[in-house]
């Protein structure tokens, strides 16, 4: 037997993923809590297998309730549920130790069979979720290249963002042609880019 706690500030979704779920003979919910607080405080006199943990609530949000369920009750597994398809969220929350994250558009019978997954150590990450995640990750990962730029080659990489060749570049800097033609060869070599095109359309993006 799965035993469960569903953790959502909308009793509304508590009763309903308890009434889904416990259509399964394998799962039992143990508890349902109002609040991440209200999951950690059940777990410090009682036992459960698996939280399926919404991300906002009040008094302690999902991600946080996540970390220190994670940290005090390491063999009690999170999947997370939740509206929220934002980068930050998803990250944070694997981060801090969820096992799984998916919306609450999940069909029924695919959330009774990703939670027996996690219950069976797999790690379950919805396509939707997926997408959003690999996109922050390209998007954290494009900011980096930015920070990696020198202040000299952020400044050039801007005026080539504003249509500017070498030469006028140059003459704005008060550099030779030959060190500007360095500076660009570096930022294409940085940023990952191959031509002045891409730099602009890379600037105007993330600048």
């Amino acid at each position: 037997m799965i035993k469960m706690i569903i953790a959502d500030d909308q009793a509304i979704v508590r009763e309903g993923l308890s009434l889904v779920l416990g259509f399964d003979e394998e799962i039992e919910i143990v508890f349902q809590a109002k609040n991440g607080q209200e999951a950690v405080d059940y777990l410090a006199d009682n036992k459960c297998d698996i939280v399926l943990m919404d991300i906002k609530m009040p008094v302690l949000n999902g991600v946080e309730a996540t970390k220190i369920i994670h940290q005090k009750y390491s063999d009690v597994k999170i999947l997370v549920l939740t509206t929220f398809n934002d980068y930050e969220y998803i990250f944070q929350a694997l981060k801090n130790g969820a096992n799984g994250y998916l919306l609450k558009d999940t069909d029924g019978k695919e959330l009774i069979a990703d939670i027996k997954k996690v219950y069976n150590n797999e790690s379950i990450i919805g396509n939707q979720i997926s997408d959003s995640l690999v996109a922050g990750l390209q998007n954290n990962s494009q900011q980096d290249m930015i920070a990696s730029l020198t202040p000299r080659e952020l400044e050039i990489a801007r005026a080539i963002a504003d249509g500017k060749s070498n030469k006028e570049i140059s003459a704005i800097l008060f550099l030779s042609e030959g060190t500007v033609k360095n500076y660009v060869t570096n930022i294409f070599e940085k940023l990952q880019l191959s031509n002045r095109t891409e730099v602009a359309l890379f600037m105007k993006k993330y600048d």
